[in-house]
């Protein structure tokens, strides 16, 4: 597993609804390691909690670490304990993974953020404001009183092209609109809601986007675990299951006694990652690569299946 870092809080600040904005900054003032635009980093919090949270910093700047934590009304622990950290609080993060990184070739970007979502974008913005690459960023909220940044994005350099899209002043955004008349080589860069996804999605096909011009990232847990039943073996604990169709693979190996240690349960942290020795997974998680996901040598036990009828796996951390 990634090296954990042992950094400080040292600003607290809440704007909009829920949102707290937090400052990271190293125990002993040297520079963090460096993170691109998109990447997010899992932050290790009470009882083993651990949750995602993307940079939304100037990737320039190395002396600290910006996340804005949306306080879920549903949370199960994670955004409770994320926002109720304060100044001088001690916490550990690994270093930041980007699987939603910019494209160097693509000359035109639009960004699209709504909600909490504006989060990745803003650092995304920041790289291409100095890389002189032209992007819109378009944010998408229900009110003024519940977006957060907007101070913010009302003073930075590049402020002239930040369009606001605010529902109960009439100006929602219209996905079909974002493509009349763009350049064939724009990319779309989009995080937000389901609904919000699935609509960009389909302007971007009906407008001809090409599919690898496309790119998103979503705050919605992995799909729910269920499909046919299969086996799974540890040949390194003597124990072999069957997970049944509504099963995950921690939760069929926790009947046999086999605890394996898990954290978000959503198949975004990889806590509960594995290697596959036979089979093939069905990966549903929002941790590995496309390119990891191809190789079929690790699954993420706690939301993806398998597509073979069984699988051998080589778990890391059992409880």
């Amino acid at each position: 597993m990634t090296d954990l870092i042992t950094v400080r809080v040292t600003a607290r600040e809440e704007q909009g609804d829920g949102v707290v904005l937090l400052t990271l900054a190293s125990m002993t003032g040297v520079e963090l390691p460096s993170f691109s635009a998109g990447a997010h980093l899992d932050l290790h919090l009470t009882d083993g909690l651990v949750r995602q949270y993307s940079l939304c910093g100037d990737p320039q700047d190395r002396q600290y670490y910006r996340l804005g934590i949306l306080h879920s009304p549903v949370s199960r622990g994670g955004s409770t304990a994320a926002c109720a950290l304060k100044p001088g609080d001690k916490v550990q993060v690994s270093a930041p993974r980007n699987l939603f990184p910019l494209v160097e070739e693509g000359e035109n970007a639009l960004l699209v953020g709504g909600g909490i979502g504006i989060t990745p974008l803003l650092a995304m913005a920041h790289a291409l404001h100095l890389a002189d690459r032209p992007f819109a960023l378009h944010y998408c909220g229900r009110s003024r009183q519940s977006m957060a940044f907007l101070a913010e994005l009302a003073a930075v350099p590049w402020a002239g092209r930040v369009v606001l899209h605010i529902s109960d002043e009439g100006s929602r955004l219209d996905p079909k609109a974002l493509f009349d008349g763009a350049p064939d080589d724009r990319h779309l860069y989009a995080c937000g809601p389901e609904g919000l996804m699935q609509a960009l999605t389909d302007a971007a096909e009906r407008a001809g986007l090409a599919a690898d011009c496309l790119h998103q990232e979503s705050f919605t847990p992995a799909a729910p675990c269920g499909g046919e039943a299969f086996e799974v073996s540890i040949p390194a604990l003597d124990v072999t299951v069957q997970v049944g169709e509504s099963q995950s693979i921690v939760q069929a190996l926790a009947q046999a006694g086999v605890r394996v240690k898990v954290s978000c349960e959503q198949g975004i942290c990889g806590t509960c990652l594995a290697n596959v020795l036979e089979g093939t997974p069905d990966h549903r998680d929002q941790y590995l690569t496309e390119e990891e996901k191809a190789d079929n040598d690790q699954v993420i036990l706690c939301c993806s299946r398998a597509r073979s009828a069984r699988l051998v796996i080589e778990v890391f951390e059992v409880e």
